[in-house]
């Protein structure tokens, strides 16, 4: 599962020519290991389920343009990322859409991460969480962001949820002593990372939600279920 905020952000955008990152590179997020319905992983090492020809992707590749690219805002919040994606459809696999997701990353400008950046929620824990834990996240997350002056951002798919709370608190503390330029490195590889786990989502949920007449400006997130808190 990835972290995502509790409310949902305006759009999450992505990344571009990143320093001291190699394409298809994982950073501090999910370990490697599969379930057994899965049947492969994406380059940035998210699930790619059994079945790739389902009606999920069916939906998503026969969605109007405009709709498409609306959904596609709610999983990087880059125009341009969303527009090719939408632009080079039909895909014939979830694993070719993944690939395409990832190659359209590195190509965003330093700009379009900067406004991806600007447009996410730092990571929270979800209700019920242990109270010294939130302390602690809240702590941790408000000096991040006065040193970096951005939402600290994360992909936690492959840990268990008992886990992630101290995973999610390490990786906080550990990130705050990277230089800026290396900091915003490893933020936009996580940003690559979550918007591939938010696609997988997408694809997911597309045959539950295209039952009904959709709005103008296509699904919603909290729609796609892609904003929850982490466990």
């Amino acid at each position: 599962m990835a972290v995502h905020p509790r409310r949902a952000p305006r759009s999450p955008p992505l990344s571009s020519h990143f320093p001291a990152q190699a394409k298809g590179s994982t950073s501090s997020g999910a370990p490697p290991g599969g379930s057994p319905g899965e049947k492969s992983r994406g380059s940035s090492g998210v699930p790619v389920p059994a079945g790739d020809h389902g009606c999920g992707l069916a939906r998503f590749n026969s969605l109007p343009h405009d709709t498409a690219r609306a959904a596609l805002l709610h999983c990087c919040g880059s125009g341009r990322w969303a527009h090719r994606l939408a632009t080079h459809r039909p895909y014939p696999d979830r694993a070719a859409l993944l690939a395409a997701a990832d190659e359209a990353s590195y190509d965003l400008s330093q700009s379009d991460l900067t406004g991806a950046l600007a447009r996410e929620c730092s990571a929270e824990l979800a209700h019920g969480a242990p109270y010294a834990a939130l302390l602690a996240l809240d702590a941790a997350r408000a000096e991040y962001e006065r040193t970096f002056g951005h939402a600290f951002v994360i992909c936690l798919d492959g840990y268990p949820p008992e886990e992630r709370a101290d995973v999610l608190l390490a990786a906080i503390r550990r990130r705050m002593a990277h230089e800026t330029d290396e900091e915003r490195a490893i933020s936009a590889d996580e940003l690559r990372r979550l918007a591939q786990a938010r696609l997988v989502r997408l694809l997911d949920r597309l045959p539950d939600l295209m039952t009904g007449p959709l709005p103008p400006d296509g699904p919603s997130a909290a729609d796609f279920g892609l904003f929850a808190p982490v466990g």
